[in-house]
């Protein structure tokens, strides 16, 4: 996978370089720490994207790597694609059996009509508004005509951004693009995406904001 070097990207990266192994820690035991909504969403998309097999899907944003294993237990040829090369290197250690690349959604070094499916839980909160568009573009290329894409991200009734200089102890530089699911439907339409569902989940005990889960298609 091809990096791009825009500065929000060498951000993110150097900021979950920095929180690799705390988040890991943290958020390394998918599907148990995940609600049965969340669950019963991942499973739909797994049984879509599986009408493509044995097309792989790709779990953008992959982390350490429990969502891309989740999505293997189900069946689906799928890899992890992160842009923190420490997250990877975690992902890998944790799933051998797996494969976890370096890359940016935002520029994804694949050749066209070749995915089943795309899944990006909670990493689009990283993408800034005039890239949204185009990421999305590139989700369209790489997609097999009719397959799937599920994203999930906070959101709430308004457009918010909020800026970290430090998480789990390390200091970082990190933005997150809090949006209404009705701006999210809009770049993925002008993308040529179809939305197909949308659900949005109030928040658990732990968390501050509503989950909003879009999916959607490229058109047959």
């Amino acid at each position: 996978m091809r990096l791009v070097t825009a500065d929000f990207l060498q951000a993110t990266r150097a900021s979950y370089d920095a929180i690799a192994p705390a988040y890991a820690d943290r958020f390394s035991d998918w599907p148990a720490d995940s609600t049965p909504l969340d669950r019963a969403l991942v499973t739909a998309f797994a049984e879509l994207a599986d009408e493509h097999a044995p097309a792989p899907v790709a779990d953008l944003g992959s982390g350490p790597g429990s969502v891309t294993a989740h999505l293997h237990t189900l069946g689906l040829p799928v890899f992890g694609v992160d842009i923190s090369p420490r997250m990877v290197e975690l992902a890998r250690r944790a799933h051998p059996e797996l494969r976890f690349h370096v890359g940016s959604m935002t520029s994804l070094d694949l050749p066209d009509e070749t995915l089943g499916g795309i899944i990006a839980l909670y990493s689009l909160i990283h993408i800034p508004d005039d890239h949204l568009i185009p990421t999305f573009t590139g989700f369209h290329r790489v997609l097999r005509p009719g397959a799937p894409v599920l994203l999930a991200f906070q959101s709430g009734d308004c457009e918010d951004r909020l800026h970290l200089s430090e998480r789990f102890g390390q200091k970082i530089t990190l933005d997150y693009f809090w949006r209404t699911p009705a701006t999210v439907t809009t770049a993925l339409t002008k993308a040529g995406l179809h939305l197909q569902a949308q659900i949005r989940r109030e928040p658990t005990a732990e968390e501050t904001r509503p989950r909003t889960f879009l999916l959607a298609r490229k058109p047959a």
